[in-house]
């Protein structure tokens, strides 16, 4: 297959990269400092999506069997980049003619509101009495603006007429990969309060040969 990855640096890109590639899948890594991914056996382009690169960015995409996307900020002056950069890459696809796109968000957006959606449920189905009423609300006042720019950007997913699937962990760890990580669709993973990010990336490629998951968030956790 081949598979274009964006942030492919980042902590669950490199691991997106690592994993498709040795899976025997034609990988395009898409990042800000190609040198960086020197040593990978992939097809590099440079691309910064904060910045205005269109030609740039359908080059990465053009010919691809399914898209990959671990976009999100870093720190606080990439804010807005996840929903930003979603929709650079939603423009891409639809020029080019590619329509599967699997992407990372967070649990806690399932009921962040967005322009579109003003009055989400007021609670996660998957969610249990600490993350409903004491875990939750204190990480969504923390991280309100990340959690903003995710839930629009699930928003611009929605509304792309993509085959589109956005996986939501919690909280990340570096662990190795384990493949034993829990699973539901729409919505979160009971009790499920941490997920390493080489298990996203192991979830983000299965989904690409399960269509069942296309149109659907996914929950995810150990």
């Amino acid at each position: 297959m081949k598979i274009t990855v964006f942030a492919a640096t980042g902590g669950i890109g490199r691991h997106l990269v690592d994993q498709a590639v040795a899976a025997g899948h034609e990988v395009t890594a898409v990042v800000r400092r190609p040198e960086r991914l020197a040593d990978r056996p992939v097809r590099v382009v440079g691309a910064d999506l904060a910045a205005d690169d269109p030609t740039a960015l359908r080059t990465a995409v053009a010919g691809a069997d399914a898209v990959l996307s671990g976009l999100g900020p870093r720190s606080a002056a990439d804010f807005g980049i996840a929903a930003r950069g979603t929709a650079k890459i939603v423009e891409a696809m639809t020029r080019s003619g590619v329509r599967r796109i699997v992407v990372v968000s967070a649990a806690p957006v399932g009921v962040v509101p967005s322009p579109g959606r003003p009055h989400p449920p007021k609670r996660d189905p998957g969610d249990g009495p600490l993350m409903r009423f004491l875990m939750g609300p204190a990480i969504r006042r923390v991280l309100r603006r990340h959690y903003a720019d995710l839930a629009l950007m699930e928003e611009m997913l929605r509304d792309s007429g993509l085959d589109w699937t956005v996986v939501r962990p919690p909280r990340l760890t570096d662990k190795p990969v384990t493949g034993g990580y829990r699973t539901a669709y729409g919505r979160n993973i009971r009790g499920g309060l941490t997920v390493s990010r080489a298990d996203v990336a192991h979830l983000m490629l299965h989904l690409l040969d399960r269509p069942e998951s296309i149109g659907q968030t996914v929950g995810v956790a150990n």
